[in-house]
């Protein structure tokens, strides 16, 4: 009977979107015509000609309807840049002269530049870059939450933080698409760990689902138009994602209104008739060599002949593939974008991207920037001193145009006046076996030959500069870190040289939380210059040498150790006999931290800078609000010192007496202000009243409780300037 149900509700469904129902009511007269030429062709198809359209022909392909006027689709990976191209049916690269591309840095990078506008132009450059090589979509931006330090692809999700994610990942969206290509946002849902990604069963509170891991999926879809979204590998109370009803029938569909695709991750289809009645419309990348035998190919078509799927099932999946082709203009290839590949102005955003997401955690006596006009020499050590990183991380891996490592910046930018003495320090000692077992292995022996040589360079030079951090053997996809430790001895190496220079910099190559208790006492200046993409060794040099003041804030808390974390707290990662409890609930990253009154080694938000900025007069525009009103609150900020700089301000917001918990304080609105020496700005940042709600599980519906909430601005979750409070009625 259940079937039943939902095969009506489905069929009666599509009838409705075809004769211009609920779904389509709000159609402009554009979208009235090209509903009515999917109907049209929708008409002309036969079975299997709506079939081949909904699973791969190949590994990033599927197939058109030639005599229809359907092109084939063509989609790639490419969160940071367009990958480079693989063998139609196989992984291995089909080895093109002309598929190098522009790289960014990753995703954790772009959300620590806490500026929209450096996503927006990713997206408009990445557009280009698809469309140049005739790429219909692109698979990204990855917006899962950073649950635990651990995650391997946490490098290329955004943040711990619904907000900032939503922020993103909307401007990147909106550029992207405007060139005439579609995102995959990805991956849906609570996709948050690799350990046995493809079995995991994922619970969680309804609470923590509403106001913690679908926000930035809401926003991408509704506020930023995504035409494609990506079911995750894992299964979501006790379903898969790619078959799960719950989230892809009444909340993508019915809550979101997404009218696109609904695609798999590559092999994460399970069925044929489940998937279908839940709403999976393509399904691609398994390994089964004959695509007839696909879940969405053969097996659809006698799903649909045995009476198991209405033929209105498929035809509405067939008309979200026609609907995304259409609004991308595949059908009007004269009007649509052209691209371009490998511009200075693609250049210049990658490197804009790698300058302003670089956090500075600790300048202890001003030590940076160096004024290598002054300095005679320079010691330069560590592996990711000359290690490239574009190539790394499976699914995100890009072939560069170009890489400039941070050795050849600096020798580029400052070797004919300073004498630069360069030191191994530490060897990658590590590979990374992909498979069932995929992970790294590390022996993290500690070398005292190259330890040795480094101390030697840094007691011959005024200033010493250590790269170290990770690579893609730990920032991956398909494996997860088994701690947060620096490998390969970099602790030692640290401590030794520091012990021999105490002028020692070090800058974090990382997409993901590290350990730094260990160093945070040994030298006076931490940069973090995330994995910086095809400019990082520009950036880096002009961040170290005060050309560039860095700007870049936390986009997720750093622990001092794994047990801080919420999920490691709780022993809820990576779960038990295939299944985890998201036990922390709502209180996830810096929501946990600041609740708990635990102290991390820096806090969610935070980042320095080489200039002084002061917050004042913080108000709002009045002191009670009614629950549909907007909230208006302004505040000055100057720059008190002699560089031009940017500061983050962030508004929190706290409700100290609520029904159920809440957390200590949440982010609510953000606003990067770029300020010249002496210069002060007034800013406003708005918040909707309707925003401070949190998820009422016995109402199963939003909830503004009437009593004081309190605002606060400042520059972390930690740095508070000003608090004011507000009364809603």
């Amino acid at each position: 009977m259940e079937m039943k149900r939902i095969v009506r509700q489905l069929a009666l469904g599509f009838v409705g979107l075809l004769i211009g129902g609920a779904a389509s009511a709000q159609l402009t007269a554009n979208d009235s015509k090209r509903e009515e030429k999917i109907r049209s062709l929708i008409s002309k198809m036969t079975l299997q000609e709506k079939v081949s359209l909904l699973h791969g022909n190949s590994k990033f392909y599927v197939s058109g309807i030639k005599r229809l006027g359907i092109g084939e689709w063509a989609l790639s990976d490419g969160p940071h840049g367009v990958r480079a191209e693989i063998n139609r049916h196989d992984w291995a690269y089909a080895g093109w002269t002309n598929d190098a591309a522009t790289c960014f840095p990753p995703g954790t990078a772009l959300a620590a530049t806490w500026n929209p506008q450096r996503a927006y132009e990713r997206g408009i450059v990445l557009g280009e870059e698809a469309r140049s090589r005739k790429k219909d979509i692109l698979l990204g931006p990855g917006i899962n939450i950073i649950r635990s330090p651990l995650c391997g692809r946490n490098f290329e999700y955004l943040s711990e933080d619904p907000l900032l994610i939503s922020s993103m990942s909307v401007a990147y969206i909106k550029a992207l698409q405007s060139k005439d290509v579609a995102v995959s946002v990805k991956h849906w849902l609570a996709n948050n760990q690799e350990t046995h990604r493809d079995a995991v069963d994922v619970h969680m509170s309804e609470r923590a689902l509403r106001e913690i891991y679908l926000p930035g999926f809401k926003a991408s879809i509704m506020e930023g138009g995504a035409y494609t979204v990506m079911a995750a590998y894992n299964k979501f109370r006790g379903d898969w994602c790619s078959e799960n009803e719950y989230l892809d029938r009444e909340i993508l569909r019915k809550e979101f209104g997404f009218k696109g695709v609904l695609m798999t991750d590559w092999a994460a289809a399970h069925t044929t008739v489940k998937a279908a009645l839940a709403g999976l419309d393509l399904e691609m990348g398994t390994d089964k060599k004959d695509y007839n035998e696909w879940y969405f190919a053969d097996p659809l078509i006698r799903a649909v002949k045995e009476g198991k799927v209405p033929v209105a099932v498929v035809d509405e999946k067939v008309a979200n593939v026609l609907r995304v082709m259409m609004v991308t203009k595949m059908f009007d290839e004269g009007k649509r974008e052209k691209g371009k590949m490998n511009t200075p102005e693609h250049q210049l955003a990658a490197y804009n991207d790698a300058a302003e997401a670089a956090v500075l955690l600790q300048n202890n006596g001003n030590i940076l920037p160096l004024d290598f006009k002054k300095i005679k020499s320079v010691a330069i050590i560590g592996d990711n001193a000359t290690r490239k990183h574009c190539d790394g991380g499976l699914s995100s891996e890009i072939k560069a145009l170009y890489e400039i490592t941070p050795l050849e910046a600096i020798r580029k930018k400052f070797g004919v006046d300073v004498k630069i003495n360069f030191a191994q320090g530490y060897q990658k000692q590590s590979t990374f076996k992909e498979g069932s077992n995929a992970g790294q292995t590390s022996t993290d022996k500690i070398d005292w030959k190259l330890i040795d040589e480094a101390v030697k360079v840094a007691k011959e030079s005024e200033v010493v500069i250590i790269f170290g951090g990770l690579n893609h053997d730990f920032d991956t996809e398909s494996s997860d870190k088994q701690n947060m430790d620096l490998p390969y001895g970099q602790d030692v190496l640290i401590r030794e040289v520091a012990k021999a220079n105490p002028n020692t910099v070090v800058v974090i190559i990382a997409g993901s939380p590290v350990k730094l208790s260990g160093i945070v006492q040994r030298v006076p200046a931490i940069l973090w210059s995330w994995f910086g993409g095809m400019e990082a060794g520009n950036a880096v040099a002009d961040l170290l040498s005060g050309k560039v003041n860095p700007s870049g804030k936390l986009p997720f808390t750093l622990p001092v150790s794994l047990d801080q974390s919420p999920a490691h707290a709780l022993g809820n990662f990576p779960g038990r006999d295939l299944s985890v409890n998201y036990e922390e609930d709502i209180l996830v990253g810096y929501r946990w931290f600041d609740t708990r009154k635990i102290v991390p080694q820096f806090p969610f938000g935070y980042g320095l800078s080489y200039t002084g900025f002061l917050i004042n007069n913080f108000s709002a525009d009045k002191t009670s609000y009614g629950k549909e009103e907007t909230i208006h609150a302004k505040c000055t900020i100057a720059n008190t010192g002699e560089r031009a700089g940017a500061e983050v301000l962030q508004l929190y917001v706290s409700d100290p007496e609520c029904s159920v918990l809440r957390p200590e304080k949440e982010l609510k609105a953000f606003d990067k202000v770029f300020l010249q020496p002496g210069e002060t700005k007034t800013i406003e940042l708005s918040v909707k009243v309707s925003d401070l709600a949190f998820y009422d599980e016995t109402k199963k519906s939003w909830n503004v409780e009437a009593g004081d909430f309190i605002l606060h601005i400042g520059n972390s979750s930690r740095n508070i300037s000003s608090s004011v409070k507000i009364l809603v009625k």
